[in-house]
């Protein structure tokens, strides 16, 4: 079979190759997938150019966690799959575990869920990443209640639109934070109830407007790093700040100060460590995404452009370009 692998680390125009592999055998408790299409996830350019080189799968390397695709055969005990099942899942694409760039992949049953029949393979293959890091972020780590304010730094992101519509889904109040007034709309139509251009307003002039200068209950900082500082301003006392980056030196004296609580969510760690129950819990919480997206409540940003496998170099620049406008798809 067809895969499009790295045998070093670098730029995209320098390290993609193609390589014919054989086909693998799924075994106990895996699925073979027929690949159809991937996405782009920061940390597939963080494996590629070599930042993170711990997490990266032995040369020749295949990336890319996210997938859709058919069921093409099932090992012993690989859950109620059949052939010919419409599948998604993040499976990974580091450590031991093989990625999407692959004309065929083997993965644990318990990584995917049967993708919405409503949806497109490409837009199937912008969910599951960033509605997992959602997911945990607002219903698992944040416990999100009815009747609570929450803000999404990055409203109209990947995670962040993610965020919003689960937010909302929680009952709360949901405040976006974007970077342009041409984003309002485009997260009032994810649910938020109120939009914030973080250049038009300072978190201090939010904080005072919405709150009454109490601050809200969750933070979902999906930008993360330097804008931790602001999280930490606009969180209430003992409330809850959730972020997806963390890399870097901060300040934790506001979060003492109110007591708050500060988590990460970071969903390589279940992978890369082979963390079984936490695992688990992937397959069976993009089930119920899926039922909500079956269902019209949750809505998936893909980017217009399309590219193929082929172009797998174009598409990586154009992630990083910072121009894409939704989820980066590739599909065959």
């Amino acid at each position: 079979m067809n895969s499009i692998v790295i045998n070093k680390f670098g730029e995209a125009s320098e390290v993609f190759e193609n390589f014919k592999q054989a086909i693998p055998v799924p075994q106990e408790g895996q699925v073979l997938i027929n690949v159809l299409a991937t996405s782009i996830n920061p940390i597939d350019i963080h494996l590629r150019n070599g930042s993170m080189p711990a997490l990266v799968p032995a040369f020749p390397a295949v990336l890319h966690g996210d997938v859709a695709g058919i069921v093409e055969e099932t090992g012993p005990n690989a859950g109620d799959f059949k052939r010919g099942d419409f599948v998604y899942g993040w499976i990974g694409g580091l450590a031991e575990s093989g990625g999407a760039l692959s004309e065929l992949l083997v993965a644990d049953h318990k990584l995917l869920a049967k993708a919405p029949e409503s949806i497109s393979y490409r837009d199937a293959a912008a969910v599951p990443l960033v509605a997992l890091t959602a997911y945990e972020a607002i219903f698992e780590r944040a416990r999100v209640k009815p009747g609570q304010k929450v803000l999404v730094y990055g409203g109209v992101g990947g995670v962040g639109h993610m965020g919003v519509q689960f937010a909302k889904l929680a009952g709360a109040e949901v405040y976006a934070v974007v970077s342009n007034d041409h984003d309002i709309d485009k997260a009032k139509g994810f649910g938020a109830d109120h939009v914030i251009n973080y250049h038009h307003e300072s978190p201090e002039e939010f904080v005072q407007a919405f709150t009454n200068g109490e601050g809200f209950d969750v933070v979902f900082d999906t930008v993360g790093n330097q804008n931790l500082e602001n999280s930490f301003k606009t969180v209430k006392p003992y409330g809850t700040v959730v972020t997806t980056i963390a890399l870097t030196q901060a300040d934790l004296t506001p979060i003492h100060l109110k007591a708050a609580s500060f988590h990460v969510v970071f969903l390589v760690i279940p992978i890369a460590a082979n963390l079984i129950d936490l695992r688990t819990g992937f397959g069976a919480n993009l089930q119920i995404v899926s039922d909500w997206i079956e269902q019209g409540k949750v809505k998936i940003h893909v980017d217009a452009r399309e590219f193929s496998f082929d172009n797998i170099v174009d598409a990586h620049e154009y992630f990083e370009s910072g121009k894409s406008k939704g989820k980066v798809v590739i599909s065959r």
